[in-house]
């Protein structure tokens, strides 16, 4: 198992010479269409395959209820992902889109629309980001619980950056409309 990594210590790519340092990051992934599972299971993989990318740990699968989605949206699953990195957060946003783009999903202007993949970091070490194409900490991941419980169960002492302890939020909002799915197991390999 990976320690969270010392933001001292520094990556040297061995083209450039660059340093750069190793980054503890948390990814939300969700789908609700098409064949979720299969679809949580193929966005992991891409994730593990992405150079500078170290997968760590993966939660449970939630199924859960809409939030804030069209009144005839389904039920979506959901995950984190952990990992460690040295790409800074644009580049992990571009690989996110990415593999977004790579299952199909179709951007709308309806809010929330159904989606078949839907990859949102959650955090990328301690960066803060606050503009149109990427924001972060994610700034609805503290009123999430499909987000929030998936996360604790990899992290008992996670803390979401300007937020507090995971734990916490959690408590504070609860976990109606969440149902862990103990049949569906996410695997790295």
């Amino acid at each position: 198992m990976t320690e969270t990594p010392n933001p001292n210590i520094v990556d040297a790519d061995t083209l450039t010479g660059e340093m750069r340092p190793i980054r503890r990051v948390v990814i939300a992934l969700g789908s609700n269409l098409g064949e979720r599972f299969a679809t949580l299971q193929g966005a992991l993989g891409a994730l593990a395959d992405t150079p500078e990318v170290w997968v760590t740990g993966v939660s449970p699968v939630y199924e859960s209820t809409p939030v804030d989605c069209p009144p005839d949206a389904q039920n979506f699953l959901n995950a984190v992902v952990l990992a460690d990195t040295t790409l800074s957060a644009h580049r992990l946003i571009d690989r996110a889109l990415a593999i977004e783009d790579a299952f199909e999903r179709e951007r709308s202007e309806v809010k929330n629309a159904p989606r078949t993949l839907d990859v949102d970091l959650i955090v990328v070490g301690d960066r803060r980001s606050d503009t149109d194409e990427l924001r972060l900490p994610h700034p609805r991941a503290h009123e999430r619980a499909f987000v929030l419980q998936p996360w604790l169960d990899v992290e008992q002492d996670a803390v979401l950056l300007d937020r507090g302890p995971i734990a916490d939020l959690l408590a504070a909002i609860g976990t109606d409309g969440l149902t862990r799915r103990d049949d569906l197991v996410l695997e790295t390999e």
